[in-house]
């Protein structure tokens, strides 16, 4: 790797070993005793493991030091190749407008708690879903109020007067939705609403409405209908694009749920796409639910998704290399040593200190007395504790599982893995390493003793 990029840059370069196994283990105190630095060496990068102040490195030697990645594989990055664009992803024009589902059945307590978590993951109106016969003594209003004193923008969805009449007298800034059945009263209250048609192939019924709605002055976003995948969801989306040519000025707002909710797959993707056409269509607000698990951070999903298409369509540059947040389940680059180089590596070894990497045919865990491997960690773990001439403690034997999980899920999932790093979950967050788990252990220290 260093031989390309010394080719690739034009740089000269010499690999120092000071005598050492462990890169965690290094510390600048032992460089400053076994480091040699050749005549005209301007540079030097040490491993991101090293430990101690490398400012007493200069000072001795004279020569800048810098501490580069943990993972070699991350080098070239370190020199400026391949990195990602570094761009703010603060600007988007996308609204979203999420659904408390069945909020006239719930706790006020859970109504609000939900809101909160809704608003903390990007919403930016809460959408108070009703059911009917559950709205009597003025419910609505009640957890309207409730939301507006927490300071949060909220819209109502039902068809239901009395419901919505609550809603509006309690400071709902939206309606959803209007037709044909309820515009004579819906239109009298004086604020927005989602205009949809009758049915969702009765386009006509949805002109006549655009129309009554325009000629009593009464702001509306227009919902064509999104259908599901296996009931006409492609011709639903030209539908959108038919409003938006046939209406080039009035806001459209699409509600996402009837894909994500009713299509088995994690929705980040799905979301990003339905973001994407959003945004090209010129498409500003937009409904979601996340009801059902695999779309349980739609909401979550969707803020970053907006973000990212309006960049990309802004700058019209695709959607690569900017942000990984979407990426939960799979790395933007795995990275496996392979088979030959952890066979290499495990002869060399010379000390009792457990490694332990995801192949990618299998897990691997190896110190001075041996090297197993395979897909089933439970028996790489047996063959070790056999074979193996260093007796674990209990607090080691955790350790060792617990970093031997995290690598059999990585390889499963084509994740990366590096042991006591944290492996990355995207916007879900990161799955800490095991130096978080040894803060809870009776006696703390490296697992790799």
């Amino acid at each position: 790797m260093v031989s390309d990029l010394s080719q690739r840059l034009g740089f000269q370069y010499e690999i120092a070993v000071p005598g050492i196994q462990v890169a965690a283990l290094l510390h600048t105190e032992l460089l400053r005793r076994r480091l040699t630095i050749p005549e005209g060496t301007d540079r030097v990068i040490l491993p991101g493991w090293c430990q101690g102040d490398i400012s007493d490195l200069h000072d001795q030697f004279r020569v800048p030091f810098e501490r580069g990645p943990k993972n070699l594989y991350d080098l070239p990055e370190h020199f400026g190749l391949g990195k990602r664009k570094n761009v703010s992803l603060q600007d988007f024009n996308i609204e979203i407008i999420a659904e408390i589902n069945h909020a006239t059945e719930r706790s006020l307590k859970s109504v609000l708690e939900e809101a909160a978590a809704l608003a903390a993951d990007g919403a930016d109106v809460i959408d108070v879903g009703c059911v009917p016969g559950t709205s009597d003594d003025g419910r609505v209003s009640q957890i309207v109020t409730a939301l507006r004193e927490q300071n949060l923008r909220v819209s109502i969805d039902s068809f239901d007067r009395a419901e919505v009449e609550q809603a509006v007298a309690s400071g709902v800034e939206l309606i959803l939705s209007c037709n044909q059945t309820n515009i004579d009263w819906v239109s009298e209250l004086g604020t927005e609403v989602v205009v949809i048609p009758d049915t969702p192939l009765d386009m006509e019924s949805l002109d006549r409405s655009v129309e009554q709605l325009m000629s009593a002055n009464v702001s509306f976003r227009i919902d064509p209908i999104i259908e599901p995948i296996g009931m006409g969801f492609t011709a639903s989306l030209q539908r959108y694009i038919d409003t938006r040519t046939k209406y080039p000025d009035l806001p459209v707002m699409m509600g996402t749920g009837n894909i994500t909710e009713l299509t088995e797959v994690d929705s980040a993707g799905v979301n990003m796409i339905l973001a994407a056409i959003c945004e090209e269509l010129q498409i500003h607000s937009v409904l979601t639910t996340q009801v059902i698990n695999w779309c349980g951070s739609s909401v979550a999903e969707l803020n970053r998704s907006r973000r990212l298409v309006h960049h990309a369509i802004a700058e019209g540059v695709v959607p690569k290399h900017v942000d990984s947040s979407l990426l939960m389940l799979r790395d933007a680059q795995v990275r496996r040593e392979s088979e030959e180089s952890l066979n290499d590596m495990a002869t060399a070894l010379t000390d009792a200190n457990y490694r332990i990497f995801a192949g990618a045919k299998a897990v691997h865990l190896m110190n001075r007395d041996g090297h197993w491997s395979g897909s089933d960690s439970f028996e790489v773990f047996a063959r070790a504790l056999q074979q193996a001439k260093s007796k674990l403690s209990e607090e080691h034997a955790f350790y060792l599982g617990y970093e031997m999980a995290r690598a059999e899920l990585a390889r499963h999932l084509n994740k990366n893995y590096v042991q006591d790093e944290p492996m990355q979950w995207g916007l879900l967050g990161e799955w800490k390493a095991s130096s978080a788990v040894h803060e809870h252990l009776p006696s703390s220290g490296s697992g790799k003793e």
